[in-house]
């Protein structure tokens, strides 16, 4: 009897023990240190379930690393490093268990403030806000870069005079296919659709098509639903969320509506927008005096339905994320220097304060590492 009770104990003290690290997943939060006291990327290790946080490591005296991307087998990591004319991309090596980066190497973007950066298995692609350009870097097979391979200049201007003087590339992304890549140009009003040939040598992008938005629109980011039918396009400077069927690399318009609440009067510039691991749910951050964000519930024919807006406990949200098993939401509040961390319902999209806080200073972009 004795015996039995202590291999049942043994066995749910390792069942115990596996579950609680099933729920652990490693979260990195790319940030600007110019302002305070900062390392540059941050690793931590957060539970899905409780909100918990617990810091596993960081960099040492990377510049400005604000926008982040991981290699498909979470070995190697690359951020933007955005500092006027001598901005550059850094590759890492990365242990996300033990919470280690070890730089592999950095090449210049050859365009000003790069603000984004994506990858795959071959390349690395930046999006450079000032310079108003596409930078594509080819990947060694030790993770680290080569010298930019092809740079695609982009021109023109928008009746914005403080923001649209040039063209001012805010993001790029891959469709889910891996087909094409769009670029949004917050200067010009404009998408760019490019083909995305992974293995040239030269022309690795080639123009495929663009469409415009409302002038001083200014789109800032973008997102895909996960078969690729559907594109998503938040507005900056104007505040429109914009529908898109997406087909063989044509954009086609199918609703135009705001990101904000119709009795919202005040100043806002929104920032950041993605979707719910399910598809039924789209959010969008708010800036300005805002500093919301936006819950939608996505329709069968990929238009929106507005919920409410709720506020972000904070000042300045950039990137959010929603944890890979849909249960919290993360904001990084850039100007009130923490990531809040929000209880999500996945009936209605709505969220609640869990009340629980990573203090980091000038947090700006978050990502989860993928399960393998």
């Amino acid at each position: 009897m004795m015996k039995n009770k202590i291999l049942l104990f043994l066995f749910l003290a390792v069942f115990t023990t596996t579950q609680a690290q099933q729920d652990l997943y490693n979260l990195l939060v790319g940030t600007y240190t110019n302002t305070c006291e900062n390392k540059g990327i941050y690793t931590y290790k957060f539970d899905v379930i409780s909100g918990n946080s617990k810091l596993n490591g960081s960099t040492v005296n990377i510049q400005n690393p604000s926008f982040l991307a991981l290699s498909s087998d979470n070995k190697y990591l690359y951020a933007v490093n955005e500092s006027g004319a001598t901005s550059a991309t850094t590759s890492f090596s990365y242990d996300g268990n033990a919470g280690k980066f070890i730089v592999l190497n950095k090449q210049a973007t050859k365009g000003a403030d790069p603000c984004y950066v994506i990858t795959d298995d071959k390349n690395v692609i930046t999006a450079n806000y000032s310079g108003g350009s596409i930078t594509v870097f080819f990947k060694n097979a030790d993770g680290s870069l080569t010298d930019a391979k092809q740079v695609v200049q982009l021109s023109g201007s928008g009746p914005n005079k403080e923001r649209q003087e040039a063209s001012h590339l805010h993001m790029v992304a891959f469709s889910p296919d891996y087909k094409h890549v769009l670029a949004v140009d917050l200067g010009t009003d404009k998408i760019y659709v490019y083909d995305y040939n992974a293995d040239a040598s030269k022309d690795i992008l080639t123009f495929k098509g663009s469409v415009s938005v409302k002038p001083g629109a200014g789109p800032r980011h973008l997102t895909f639903d996960k078969d690729g039918k559907y594109v998503y396009v938040l507005n900056e400077l104007d505040g429109g969320l914009l529908t898109y069927s997406f087909v063989k690399g044509e954009l086609t318009l199918v609703e135009d509506t705001s990101v904000m609440a119709r009795e919202y009067k005040g100043d806002f510039r929104a920032a950041a927008i993605a979707l719910s691991p399910d598809g039924k749910f789209l959010y969008a951050t708010n800036r300005g005096e805002a500093n919301t964000i936006s819950i939608f519930k996505v329709l069968k024919n990929g238009k929106l339905e507005f919920k409410e807006a709720v506020s972000t406990l904070g000042k300045g949200p950039r990137s959010f994320v929603i944890d890979p098993t849909g249960n919290l939401l993360l904001i990084a509040n850039q100007f009130s220097n923490e990531v809040v961390v929000f209880r999500r319902d996945k009936s209605t999209g709505g969220l609640t304060d869990t009340e629980k806080r990573i203090s980091v200073c000038q947090p700006v972009d978050l990502l989860f590492e993928k399960r393998l």
